[in-house]
């Protein structure tokens, strides 16, 4: 089996976040969650992430698929924390591997960054085949797993094996973000925080019973 990914070597500085089919559509084809309940909390932190890397200054690569048929569009709440991203965000108009889409791989590219932070609605469809590929051409990646959602239980681990066999880390956003960190006290602490205030995450806590 191969080592996985020394995740502790991202830093806000060298990595780049790549959310892939994040859309109103895809997040309820999640099967692999419960409720929707579970629906929003991947939202919840889908946007945490995304609000922290805009504060942060980490670039964010955004990719739909065929946003005109049942996927839908991208979450909306995208267009006010990541206006420009979204603007610029990659509309596949089939291509299930987005690793497949020139236009794609050129802004992951683009972004300058080795390290990428990667997440996908499905994780079996949307998210294993560009993580595995990003790997095979040398990029180190973390797939988060709170912001990735499977469309069966069965797919949600048969996904997570095969990402760990590539030697790709699992993390959820909180101690993703928190190893980028490294120290609460940095200017950049402030812009967690922040996201999860302006995403509801203390009052998540707070009920209890996440996934």
């Amino acid at each position: 089996m191969v080592d996985p990914t020394d995740h502790t070597t991202f830093t806000i500085e060298n990595s780049a976040v790549v959310l892939v089919d994040h859309q109103v559509g895809t997040i309820g084809w999640a099967g692999e969650l419960t409720s929707q309940d579970q629906r929003d909390q991947l939202r919840m932190w889908v946007l945490v992430l995304a609000r922290f890397a805009k504060s942060a200054g980490i670039p964010v690569v955004l990719t739909s698929g065929q946003e005109d048929q049942a996927q839908g569009p991208m979450l909306p709440e995208f267009k006010d924390i990541l206006p420009q991203e979204h603007e610029n965000r990659i509309q596949r108009t089939g291509v299930v591997n987005a690793w497949h889409d020139p236009a794609f791989v050129e802004a992951v590219r683009a972004t300058d960054k080795q390290n990428l932070i990667m997440a996908g609605v499905t994780t079996d469809v949307c998210l294993v085949p560009p993580a595995l590929s990003a790997k095979a051409e040398g990029f180190e990646v973390v797939a988060l797993t709170d912001v990735s959602a499977a469309s069966t239980g069965t797919a949600a681990l048969n996904s997570r094996d095969l990402l760990h066999r590539a030697g790709i880390a699992l993390l959820t956003t909180a101690p993703m973000i928190s190893g980028m960190l490294g120290d609460y006290s940095v200017p950049a602490a402030a812009g967690l925080f922040e996201a999860m205030a302006a995403e509801g995450v203390y009052d998540a806590f707070a009920r209890g019973s996440l996934r």
